[in-house]
């Protein structure tokens, strides 16, 4: 039987979801997805400055699961930056806490800006 989904806790919407470099036509761009999961990481230890701990902690997942979560991130937008390529944020296993505009949960590719729980 398979292990139950685990949501991460996410407590940021994004405003903006789509980064793309200037000077490169759409039809022509390749995307990274970049999974809530991985931009709240991001923000949480690069622009809060939280240690790996506090902030695995405010995930609600184990601090080498966050180290996994931040890697990816970090591999994503370095390669994003380097070979001229678009960052998409959505996707992934989250659920919003806190309070605010778009709270809910949301899971997998393309349903990433969390859904209402009626």
């Amino acid at each position: 039987m398979p292990r139950p989904i685990k949501f991460r806790r996410v407590g940021f919407n994004p405003g903006a979801i789509y980064f793309k470099p200037v000077g490169i036509p759409m039809s022509t761009l390749e995307e990274v997805i970049l999974t809530m999961e991985e931009f709240e990481a991001i923000r949480l230890k690069d622009l809060e400055g939280l240690d790996q701990t506090e902030a695995a902690k405010k995930m609600n997942v184990s601090q080498p699961t966050f180290n996994r979560i931040l890697n990816s991130a970090r591999s994503k937008i370095a390669d994003a930056l380097t070979n001229g390529k678009a960052i998409r944020i959505e996707g992934g296993n989250y659920e919003f806490v806190g309070g605010g505009r778009g709270m809910g949960r949301g899971f997998g590719r393309g349903r990433g800006m969390g859904r209402g729980r009626g």
